[in-house]
């Protein structure tokens, strides 16, 4: 949800940063939730629960699903370096930047998408901690088989995250694919917002003239 709220964020830019961080904000999204419901069932498989309440510990047998856990989580809360904090960057940046919002406008989405980005770490280290540290639980442990990451899933979520950090650290991997798509969009949206807000003579914005639907 939070993933999705800065792609919406970035689609209402009509600067080419905002929009461009929008599209790179979709395919981080598409990498990062993919490793994490992965991750979801690789744990399911081993603890078969979905309760944080009763699991605690499981970190202490599973040190290698800790280390796969800990590092899509922190991509998923956009740590620099890693495809999440750019495209975020670039939705903040762009929308913060667009003169077709006002000033007051831009500095209370901006706000509330920041407000997105202190808690996203909370619940992310939350479930952490939740999950794999304190004390081991004596009925999860007494009755599941607590195996750590077999070689098969760390190559899978090490596919993932090659291109999660790659992006992250050279993001012009993925923008300068649809760079030239992107340009002739926000073209488009300018031209169309200024056909919107050309004022008349009246000093009113121009609206096309209303034509009464017709019955035929």
């Amino acid at each position: 949800i939070s993933h999705m709220g800065f792609v919406l964020i970035g689609i209402g830019s009509f600067s080419a940063l905002g929009s461009s961080g929008a599209m790179l904000q979709m395919i981080s999204h598409g990498l990062i939730g993919a490793s994490l419901f992965f991750l979801v069932g690789a744990t399911y498989d081993r603890t078969h629960t979905l309760q944080l309440d009763e699991m605690g510990g499981v970190g202490q047998k599973m040190r290698k699903m800790f280390a796969l856990w800990t590092v899509c989580s922190l991509a998923s809360l956009a740590l620099p370096g890693m495809s999440g904090f750019v495209s975020e960057l670039m939705v903040f940046v762009g929308f913060a930047t667009d003169d077709a919002y006002t000033l007051p406008f831009r500095v209370a989405v901006d706000g509330l998408a920041a407000i997105g980005v202190i808690l996203t770490p909370i619940y992310l280290l939350s479930m952490l901690r939740e999950i794999f540290f304190g004390q081991e639980k004596a009925e999860l442990v007494g009755h599941t088989n607590l195996v750590d990451a077999e070689p098969r899933e760390i190559y899978i979520i090490g596919c993932l995250l090659v291109p999660i950090i790659g992006i992250g650290l050279y993001p012009r991997l993925m923008t300068d694919s649809y760079k030239a798509s992107m340009e002739v969009l926000v073209a488009r949206n300018e031209r169309s917002m200024k056909a919107l807000t050309a004022p008349t003579g009246s000093g009113l914005i121009r609206q096309a003239p209303f034509q009464a639907p017709s019955l035929s």
